[in-house]
């Protein structure tokens, strides 16, 4: 099993002080918060509440790397998985049985949580026979296929494996169902259609996005080719109509789901785009990359809104002066849309207020390599080198019921559709978050 090491929220890690980029504490704490509601919550620094380590057995020492390369939530936030290194997954029900982390959360987890003991869900260890790059959960399978086909009627999560495979298992049993076969080199991210059609679209080194369909047991619908160097992340846009691709080229490209066509491709970074996450209403679009910035995109026009560049706070943190780069590995949004989180290699967790073009809070970590927040929101999940995972608090938001709003029509409507409305210039600015 795994070794839990538990910290209160009495036990904060040290954050960093001030340094001359950052404004002083006081005058953070006057600033409007995200979603212009004056009863949201302030920005703390992210508290870690509990870290996760590995407990391998000898014999796997000599398998293969121990890297935390994913990690991942289901999305009714039953379930939490984690690529422990040597070939191994770790699947543990939520909320982990332990003292704060499990307090906190269960608020936001009473369904999920009666589920899983109804079905007396138990933590598993998957060995997938390869090192594991990527990891996702689909959602419950739809209750109906528009054709009438059978497939599956459970939950599954897949994972992308070093040789190209892809195996896909039953999240309750945490038996193999089946894998998938294709890819010609590592299979780095794997995103799953959030309406529970159970689309899979993986992304590989052999430059290829792929996707398949799990309730015709797992038959590859279509193959995506346009990078010219390794895909990097894959993810599909909460109402399924886009996918966006980040890879090594400094692009990333954007597909529709329909058709499975290029729309564009999004230019803008100066190195190898390594992240890439949209926001829960489909209406933005984030590209993390090597180049240690996060462009923020209207992935219906194309345009950028907003860059976010991470500057070492090396004087603050006192490190050696030999740590210089800040390139990003992972960017994610907050569950209500307000928040990003990023990982860089310059040993910081950040959390940033889309408003904002500077960090409200951020951690000291140590090898962080992808994050992921809970689904209902509170916590963020990062995996790093040493194949441990840390959770830590995060912000907890009071949207305004302009945002909410927002929200809820930039579900249904396009920039486009937007822009036509009969409607003041200055709300259509605010509905395509070009103010906030």
């Amino acid at each position: 099993g795994a070794a839990r090491c538990l910290r209160g929220p009495g036990r904060p890690r040290p954050a960093p002080q001030a340094s001359p980029g950052r404004a002083d504490r006081h005058e953070a704490e006057r600033r409007p918060q995200p979603g212009g509601d004056p009863l949201s919550l302030c920005p703390e620094e992210p508290v870690l509440l509990a870290e996760l380590k590995p407990g391998r057995p000898q014999q796997y020492d000599w398998k293969s790397s121990c890297e935390t390369w994913s990690v991942a939530f289901s999305s009714d936030g039953a379930w939490f998985a984690w690529s422990q290194g040597h070939c191994l997954v770790k699947l543990i029900p939520w909320p982990l049985q332990e003292t704060e982390l499990c307090r906190a959360s269960e608020r936001k987890s009473h369904k999920a949580e009666a589920k899983r003991s109804r079905a007396g869900a138990k933590e598993k260890t998957l060995e997938c026979g390869q090192i594991v790059w990527g990891l996702a959960f689909s959602a419950w399978p739809a209750a109906r296929h528009p054709d009438g086909a059978a497939g599956l009627c459970c939950q599954v999560l897949a994972t992308g494996l070093n040789d190209g495979q892809i195996k896909v298992w039953e999240v309750q049993t945490g038996h193999l169902l089946f894998s998938l076969l294709g890819h010609q080199d590592v299979v780095r991210d794997l995103s799953f259609a959030p309406n529970g059609s159970l689309i899979l679209v993986s992304a590989s080194r052999d430059r290829t996005l792929r996707v398949w369909d799990l309730s015709r047991d797992g038959r590859q619908v279509q193959v995506l080719t346009g990078h010219v160097q390794w895909v990097y992340c894959c993810s599909i846009s909460p109402d399924c109509s886009m996918l966006c691709s980040a890879a090594g080229e400094k692009s990333a490209l954007l597909w529709s789901m329909r058709s499975y066509t290029l729309i564009r491709k999004l230019e803008g970074h100066q190195s190898s785009v390594v992240s890439c996450d949209f926001s829960p209403d489909s209406a933005l679009l984030v590209t993390a990359s090597y180049d240690t910035c996060v462009i923020m995109w209207d992935p219906y026009t194309g345009e950028q809104l907003r860059t976010l560049r991470h500057v070492p706070l090396h004087s603050a943190l006192e490190y050696r002066s030999d740590v210089h780069t800040s390139s990003l590995r992972s960017v994610c949004f907050s569950p209500e849309g307000l928040y990003l989180a990023t990982v860089a290699d310059d040993r910081l967790l950040r959390i940033w207020a889309l408003e904002l073009r500077s960090p409200v809070a951020f951690a000291p970590m140590t090898n962080g390599l992808c994050c992921m927040y809970f689904p209902h929101g509170g916590f963020i999940a990062t995996g790093t080198r040493d194949g441990h995972v840390q959770f830590w608090t995060a912000p907890r938001v009071l949207s305004s019921l302009k945002h909410l709003c927002r929200k809820v029509l930039r579900t249904f409507l396009t920039t486009y559709q937007v822009l036509a409305l009969p409607i003041p210039r200055k709300l259509k600015e605010f509905l395509t978050y070009r103010t906030f």
